[in-house]
Parts: C-alpha cells; sequence; structure tokens
C-alpha cells in the first residue's frame, strides 16, 4: 500500500517573523514553513503566516551545517 498525504512526522525547518500572545497567555509563532508528502515526491505544500504555538519551535542548531 502506497501511503498518501501529507507527512506530518518529525521536524522541518522554518522562519518565524512574529509572535503573538493569546488570551490565555499562551505565546503563537508566525511561521512559514513546507511539509512534503508521504509518498516521496519532491513538490511540497508550502504554508506562509500560520500559527504555530510556541512549545512546539525551537532554535535551529546553528552549529551544523545546512
Amino acid at each position: 500500500m502506497i501511503e498518501t498525504g501529507l507527512d506530518m512526522t518529525g521536524e522541518v525547518p522554518g522562519r518565524l517573523h512574529g509572535r503573538f500572545p493569546s488570551i490565555d497567555g499562551d505565546w503563537f509563532g508566525v511561521v512559514n514553513y513546507e511539509i512534503g508528502y508521504a509518498d516521496g515526491r519532491p513538490q511540497k505544500v508550502c504554508l506562509v503566516d500560520q500559527l504555530v504555538p510556541f512549545h512546539v519551535l525551537r532554535l535551529r542548531d546553528q552549529t551544523k551545517p545546512r
């Protein structure tokens, strides 16, 4: 069976370009990132200006080459 749909496992690089607090005190980042398909096709879904909870974001390791 061939897997279909988006591959929502693991981590992807993104660009944080804003942050907002919620009324409950939680923080959200405004992030651009891409998600690949589970079947391995080279195209990706480009997501722009997505609100992502801060607890799932982390700084990129600057010591690793890209």
